[in-house]
């Protein structure tokens, strides 16, 4: 029997960059989505599970994940063909990209930082010369993920046992799905007007409300999600804490009462691993797998937590957390009940190829956007 398909073990940088797409970026748009199925398998979500997460095929599915394994993050870039043939080989593209994420000063140049002119003039008088305009140099930059952004700092999981957690990990997911839930602290939460999208008339977007004092404070969902049955739940707190984390534990336990040892994936927070919450799991029969320091993207719960900021709290302004909470609980409600209906699924797909077919009809072939 043939091995399931799952993405390979990711990076620290992958992770954090995947995490950050999912959490921040347009639900709808295709880059989301192949990040949120590289960041579910990841962590051991199956594909069935992963399709009815994003919406899409199971082939399709099963196609991104290949596709990362075989080329990293550029799979988040779908690659569209057509047009005349190139006049700028592979060899002079790579050229391009090493001088463009070198620094100046390595290579002989008496400033800190390219600007497209100072890249193209360098180029062409190179060691290995390429003839190339400023606007072509932008679109091949581009279209390899470089960009013209402000430096940052980085760090990346300094933990000791991080490959034999990452392993842990992988081997429950693997081996007994049935048995394996992950649990997470979503947030924080605050009331304020929040951006999103919606469907509306022509240069007559929907407006919020601006916000001045915001007195209600922030909480936190705690979630619990469990792999084999693809259900979702949670509750909102009022702040992280080693009781809520117990009580979400037990929510679990509840979840499976016979007895037999049970799986949970969660941060590596010390909320979660008090004493009192170790001899809990003793107790219980429950194996902690805890992710690696500055790792929280192998939890596979993270991965459903990006259409939970979509559909919930994108484009909203509840009055208070009360509020919130309910809408939280009916979402949640909708979603475990729907999420194994193919009638909905494939409805979906109808009708973002109709809107899309409307769109292209009405204002020409659309410009291909970043996946």
């Amino acid at each position: 029997m043939a091995e399931p398909v799952r993405a390979r073990r990711l990076t620290d940088q992958e992770g954090q960059r995947l995490q950050q797409i999912v959490r921040r970026g347009k639900h709808g748009s295709v880059r989301v989505r192949r990040a949120m199925i590289i960041m579910a398998s990841a962590s051991g979500t199956l594909v069935p599970a992963i399709a009815r997460l994003v919406a899409a095929d199971e082939d399709t599915v099963r196609d991104v994940i290949h596709l990362f394994n075989a080329k990293g993050l550029a799979a988040l870039d779908p690659q569209w063909a057509g047009g005349r043939p190139r006049l700028i080989s592979d060899a002079a593209i790579e050229v391009i990209v090493t001088a463009a994420t070198t620094r100046p000063e390595k290579l002989g140049q008496p400033f800190t930082r390219w600007s497209l002119r100072k890249l193209a003039a360098y180029l062409a008088g190179g060691p290995r010369p390429v003839a190339i305009g400023r606007e072509r140099l932008r679109q091949i930059l581009r279209a390899r993920g470089i960009s013209f952004q402000r430096t940052r700092t980085w760090k990346e999981s300094r933990d000791p046992d991080r490959d034999a957690k990452l392993d842990r990990i992988e081997y429950v997911t693997s081996h007994y799905p049935d048995r394996c839930f992950a649990f997470d602290q979503f947030g924080p939460l605050s009331i304020r007007p929040c951006h999103g999208a919606c469907w509306a008339r022509q240069k007559k977007p929907c407006r919020l409300r601006a916000t001045y004092h915001r007195t209600h404070g922030i909480r936190y969902f705690h979630g619990c999600y469990s792999l084999g049955d693809d259900q979702l739940w949670g509750v909102v707190r009022e702040h992280k804490g080693a009781d809520h984390t117990l009580a979400a534990l037990k929510s679990i336990r509840a979840a499976r009462p016979g007895g037999y040892r049970l799986f949970v994936i969660m941060d590596n927070l010390s909320a979660n691993k008090t004493p009192a919450i170790r001899r809990w799991a003793k107790r219980e029969n429950v194996e902690l797998c805890f992710t690696p320091t500055n790792a929280s993207w192998a939890n596979p719960v993270e991965a459903h937590f990006g259409p939970l900021r979509t559909f919930v709290m994108g484009n909203s302004d509840y009055p208070n957390h009360a509020a919130l909470a309910r809408r939280l609980q009916a979402y949640l409600r909708w979603r475990n009940a729907h999420a194994r209906h193919p009638d909905v699924l494939a409805a979906q797909r109808r009708e973002r190829a109709r809107i899309r077919s409307e769109r292209q009809q009405r204002w020409g072939r659309p410009k291909p956007k970043a996946a």
